[in-house]
């Protein structure tokens, strides 16, 4: 195939020996196999952000470190150099949370380098060496679902342990190799302490996951692993080997209306007794 403008430095550089095909165009990628010496690897290719369609970017940038405090202004002034280094802050997001990951013992694909917004990384595949499908576009019997939802769950304890969350956690950001799941996309993972939004974002992914896999095993469904997760997270008592039971009771507290009316009255005795004292000094 013609090789695209975006990868034809990689390859007068000798970095990729040949483009062999499209995978996918996304919302913040395209996505490319190309031959690396003898290996075929994944060549993710991002766009820039006038041609993103990802929404709500702000949120998930939120929290996100950058090298120094001249660069921070420009970013957030949003003038061209800033602009620029608003991209170098995205598209170096994936490769900085795909190598914590995969340290932290995450399924997520081995990344090797990332140079002018080209990300190379290992190609997932399935048991034949094919391509390995998202898992929307996979059937599972129950027991199947059952046990690669556990396997889900785990790696999702694993990415909190390491603080990160995903932020856009669904069967269209996981693929399905040999052994399971393999979790990707991931330029928009957020500081999991850093992010005001962090808990409604994992929550959100937990959700997601949940109802995927409930499609195949109905009794998933009525789990709460995300706040059950996140609980124990706030609590600074989650590990990758914690138990989790897949149950969570909300918290209730009983309000005695009485006591509330007695402070509101209270509140408006003190007030008017104010202003009297204003008007009393006023006439004096």
């Amino acid at each position: 195939m013609k090789i695209p403008n975006r990868l034809q430095p990689l390859v007068d550089d000798g970095l990729i020996d040949n483009v062999l095909q499209r995978l996918k165009s996304g919302k913040e990628a395209d996505v490319y196999t190309v031959l690396c010496g003898d290996q075929i690897q994944c060549a993710k290719v991002y766009k820039e952000a006038s041609q993103r369609s990802f929404k709500q970017a702000v949120q998930y940038q939120e929290g996100r470190k950058v090298r120094n405090t001249r660069d921070a202004r420009a970013m957030q002034k949003g003038s061209r150099f800033g602009r620029k280094q608003q991209e170098e802050v995205w598209h170096t997001a994936e490769v900085d949370a795909l190598f914590r990951l995969a340290n932290a013992g995450v399924r997520v694909p081995q990344p090797y380098m990332c140079l002018d917004g080209v990300l190379l990384m290992e190609l997932v595949t399935d048991a034949d060496g094919d391509v390995a499908p998202r898992l929307s576009d996979v059937a599972l019997t129950e027991e199947e679902a059952v046990k690669d939802f556990a396997t889900m769950i785990r790696n999702i304890v694993r990415m909190l342990c390491a603080g990160i969350v995903h932020g856009d956690l669904s069967e269209f950001n996981v693929l399905q190799d040999a052994e399971g799941p393999v979790i990707i996309d991931l330029p928009q993972a957020v500081d999991a302490a850093a992010n005001n939004h962090a808990q409604s974002m994992f929550e959100r992914d937990v959700n997601n996951i949940t109802e995927y896999y409930g499609q195949f095993a109905p009794q998933l469904l009525k789990t709460r692993y995300g706040k059950e997760i996140w609980m124990l997270y706030e609590d600074g008592k989650l590990t990758p080997e914690t138990p989790l039971t897949g149950l969570f009771v909300e918290e209730t507290h009983a309000v005695d209306m009485d006591s509330l009316l007695d402070e509101i009255i209270s509140a408006e005795d003190e007030y008017y007794e104010r202003q009297r004292a204003v008007r009393e000094r006023e006439e004096d």
